[in-house]
Formats: structure tokens, sequence, C-alpha cells
């Protein structure tokens, strides 16, 4: 092995500290690479913080109105222009959005020009009568406003979604007998999930029929949008109020004995270990009877006398003379002498009878009462025909050396349970009543999973949505920062180009080294010999040397890099 000399090589001393440079200079000192890198960059970030105001600055847009018509809509829209409130359309042009803060203050002035007005149109229609309007067409806009006014009080109800009133108002004429009774239809669509119960339908029959005169509440038909008669019919032979009601009867009947059964048994057996279900029959036949009884006739004394009548009658006559005319005619007649027992004798001829006669007369007449019952018996009771309870209860569960058993219930809870069932629903076997009482294991449901990812849920997704623009706007102004401003900044750092200019070859090379990676790598140098130890500025020596001369192009162009002042 050849030795080679080691040439002593003055270690470079390292360049004198020059004061920092201003920004202009930093700038100045920038290829045209990185000036284009540094003016994108600033330029990304100016038009992100320009957005980030112009979003932060951009209103909150609320519901003005909604579910209009296009009359309305366009109303409403040209009185918006005109007070110079931006307005726009919500997703299907469905509703009218301005900005919150201007939402109250726009509402109050459209209410004060009466917008909007809706399609219904009420008693506004006789406010715009032309001249030479005939007496069938004020008749007919009355008729018109009528049907209006009750549509937007039936509109008023919480459940009634939209409605349309129909009124048949015949023309009356003067002949009271051939006269037509008004009747009305109503035709109601409720919001979803809402019904109508017995006393608003009620209601709405009886404020049609009140608004109406000489209307009757019988010939006002109400239906819904799917076609079906929610009121009697105008005849009132419809028995559909009565079937529900009588449902609805039967239903509160069953409920109210389950309940009972529940809260019976369960102090026993536990919670949900119980299942119940009664089965009610009732009588909704509908009896009248009527009765009249007579009691014989009473005493005389018992007797209610209801009108008596007494009429008496007296007086006197002059009686005229009888018998042959003459002298023993003209004499008084003589005393009787008729016998007190026996036959009286003829009077004898020419006596004289007397000159006058008295008479009397009594009538009397007595009405009593007639004693007389009457007996009416309506029979509606809805009484109860036969009740089936059917009870389902769970097996009983015991710790037996830490672990759970279930077992069954024994005859005589069986028997006592049954009991209590019986009691609590008042059991009447005569009528034919039945309680069947199960006892067997509950089927354990598992609790169902949510199988939704959790990047689906819809929680996750309106969150996500509130910080996609903050969380975007920060990671795209990093990643300006970083790619484009910062690499483009650090250039133009003194301090970070003199860092490459290392005051010793060895690091030098290893910054030339690292700067052209496609440069095939160097072989490491020859060992030294076993007892010679070598020193750190000896190694890079070597180094160099072996450089030079394996690969003197490279040394040329460092020398020359150093000599003109350019970097590396």
């Amino acid at each position: 092995m050849s030795a080679v000399a080691e040439v002593p090589l003055a270690p470079l001393a390292p360049p004198a500290a020059s004061p920092s440079p201003n920004w202009l200079q930093r700038l100045t000192s920038l290829d045209r690479a990185q000036r284009m890198r540094l003016g994108v960059g600033v330029a990304l970030l100016v038009a992100m913080a320009v957005a980030a105001i112009v979003l932060g600055r951009q209103p909150d847009y609320r519901v003005l109105f909604a579910n209009l018509n296009d009359k309305d809509g366009g109303a409403i829209v040209a009185q918006l222009t005109t007070m110079n409130v931006p307005y726009k359309y919500a997703e299907g042009g469905g509703a009218i959005l301005i900005p919150a803060e201007k939402v109250h203050d726009v509402r109050l002035r459209l209410a004060t020009q009466g917008l909007p007005r809706g399609s219904v149109t009420g008693f506004e229609l006789m406010e715009s009568n032309r001249f030479g309007m005939t007496q069938f067409q004020e008749r007919l806009n009355f008729q018109r406003g009528l049907e209006g006014e009750l549509t937007r009080s039936i509109q008023a109800l919480s459940s009634v979604q939209s409605a349309r009133v129909h009124l048949a108002l015949p023309n009356q004429n003067g002949f009271f007998r051939e006269q037509q009774k008004p009747s009305a239809s109503v035709l109601i669509s409720l919001h979803p999930g809402r019904i109508l119960d017995r006393a608003q339908l009620a209601g709405i029959v009886h404020l049609v029929a009140s608004s109406v005169p000489e209307l009757a509440p019988s010939a006002v038909s109400v239906l819904d949008d799917t076609g079906k008669l929610l009121s009697q019919s105008p005849d009132g032979t419809s028995a559909n109020a009565v079937d529900a009601q009588q449902l609805l009867y039967v239903q509160q009947i069953e409920q109210q004995l389950t309940r009972r059964i529940q809260e019976i048994l369960e102090p026993v057996v536990g919670r949900n270990n119980v299942k119940a279900q009664v089965s009610a029959e009732l009588d909704f036949s509908r009896t009248e009877s009527t009765s009249e009884q007579f009691r014989p006739n009473q005493t005389p004394d018992a007797k209610a006398v209801r009108s008596q009548q007494m009429l008496e009658t007296s007086g006197s006559a002059q009686k005229t003379a009888t018998g042959v005319p003459g002298a023993v005619a003209n004499q008084p007649p003589a005393p009787s002498a008729a016998p007190i027992n026996g036959a009286n004798p003829a009077p004898q001829a020419g006596a004289q009878q007397g000159t006058e006669e008295s008479s009397s007369k009594r009538e009397s007449t007595t009405n009593y009462e007639v004693d007389k019952t009457v007996r009416v018996t309506r029979g509606n009771n809805w009484a109860i025909k036969r009740l089936n309870a059917a009870v389902v209860v769970n097996y009983q569960s015991t710790e037996e050396k830490g672990k759970t058993v279930t077992k069954a219930l024994t005859p005589e809870q069986l028997e006592q349970m049954k009991a209590l069932v019986r009691e609590t629903i008042g059991f009447n076997g005569e009528r034919g009543d039945s309680v069947n009482l199960m006892n067997t294991p509950f089927q354990v449901e598992a609790a169902a999973s949510n199988d939704v990812p959790l990047w689906k849920q819809p929680e996750v997704i309106d969150v996500a949505k509130s910080f996609a623009w903050p969380v975007g706007a920060l990671l795209f102004a990093a990643m300006v920062l970083l790619g484009l401003v910062r690499p483009a900044l650090k250039g133009a750092d003194p301090k970070a180009a003199r860092a490459g200019e290392l005051p010793r070859a060895g690091g030098q090379l290893d910054a030339i080294e690292a700067e052209q990676p496609d440069r095939p790598a160097l072989p490491s140098p020859g060992k030294k010999e076993e007892n010679v130890v070598a020193t750190p500025e000896q190694l890079r020596l070597e180094e160099a040397r072996v450089l030079a001369k394996e690969n003197p192009v490279a040394v040329a162009n460092i020398l020359k890099s150093w000599v003109n002042g350019e970097n590396a």
C-alpha cells in the first residue's frame, strides 16, 4: 500500500458577519421562482382573508313567509324591492328569506298593507262593487265573501291545514210553504298526525250553522281530504258518530281493566313480568217502554172530586079556573074531604081547583178523578254483557349459587293470582265471564344496535357542516404558508444562506452532496492502520483527497462557485 503524502491545508476562516438586511434586500436577493411562489402565497392568503371577512359579514337569512301563492308572493317581492330589502328564495321556492334582523320589522310593515292577503277572500269583495252590478252578482259576491270568512275561521284551528266551505243559499220567494232551507258542505285537510275529536267537529258544524240564517246543524256536512264523512248525514240516519262513541267507550273500559290487573300483579311478580288483555262486550241496545195502570174504584170518601155542579130551580104559576061556568064555579073550592087512608074521591063536578101552582127542581153533577198511572222506561246504560281476561306471567327468577335461575310458579300461586284477577275485574260467572292465566318464560329481545356508521349519523353530519368552513380555511392557509410562503422567505434569509457556507471543507462537501442527490454515492475512505489513530480533521481531509481524485470535475465546480461568490 503506497502512502499518500498529507498536504496540510489551512482551515477556512468563516466569513465576517454582515449587518442583517431589510425586507427589501431580502426580496431582491430572491430568484424568479421564489418570487413567484411568494407572490402566489401572499395572494392566496389575502383572498382567504377577504373571503372570511365577506362571509362573516353576510347576514343570516330567515323565513319571512312560507307556502305563499303566486299572487301574494309577487306582491310581497314587489314591496321588498320598493323597501330596498334584500331577499332570496329557499330551495324549491317554497319560502321567501330576508336578513334575520329585518324579519319582524318587514312583517309589521307588510301587515299594514294587508299582505299577505292569502288565497281566501272574504267580505273585502264587497269593497270593489262596480257600477251597474246586478242583484245576482251582489248576492253571489256576498255568498263568496261569507264562504271566505268561514274558511278563515276554520283554518284558525290548530289541527286544520286548509279548508273549503260551500254554501247552498236558495233564492227565497214570497211563498212561505215553497221556501227551501240552506245547506253547507265543509272540506278540511288536517296537518299530518292530527285528528279532530267529536267536540271539535261539533264546533265546526255549529260555527257554520250559526253563521248562516235558518241553517240547521243537521244540514252541515263535514268531509276530510280522503272523502270520509266526519259528521252525521243531513237526514240524521247515519250512526257513525254513535259507533265511534261506543268504540271509544269500549276501549276505555278495556284499558281501565287491563291497567287494574297490571297494578295488582306487578307488586307480586315484578315490573314488566306480567302482560294482560281484557276484552269487553257491552250491550248498546236502547229500550223504551210506556205503561198505563188504572186502579179499581175506591170508596166515596176516598175518591177525589174533580168537579161538582148543582142546579136548583123553584117557582109558582097562576092556575086557570076549570069546571062549568056559573055561580057554583065562581065559589072557592071546598076543603078536601079525602080520607087519610084510601083512594081520593074524584072532585065534584064544577068544583074550583085553586088559582096558584108552585114547582121546584134540583140537579146535581159530580165528576171524580180517575186513578191512572203512566210509567215510561228508557234503557241506554251500556251495560257490560261479558268480560274475557287473558293474563301472561313470567317465570320467577331466583339467585342460586351466584347464578340467576328461572322456574315456574306453583299451582297454588297461579290460583291465587287468578282469584286476584277475578276480584279486580268484577268477575260474574252468570253472564259468562272468563279469566285465563298462563305462566311462561318471556323472550328477552336483544337491544337493537345502531348500525348507522358514525360518519352517517345526522348529528355528526351537522357538526361537520358547522366546522367545515373554519377547519378548511385553516388547513388551506397552513398549506399556503408551509408550501409557498415559508420556502420563499427561507431562501431570502441571509443566515440560512450563510449556514450552507461551512468553514470546513468537509462540511462544505457534505452540503454539496446533500444538494446533489442524483450524484452517485462516494466510496468510503480506506481503512487506516490499526495502530494509527486518525483525528476527525484528518478524516475530512482524506475524504476531500479521495473526492478530488475520483471526481475532479465536481471539485473544480466547487472552487469555481467559491471564487464567483455564487450558491453551490
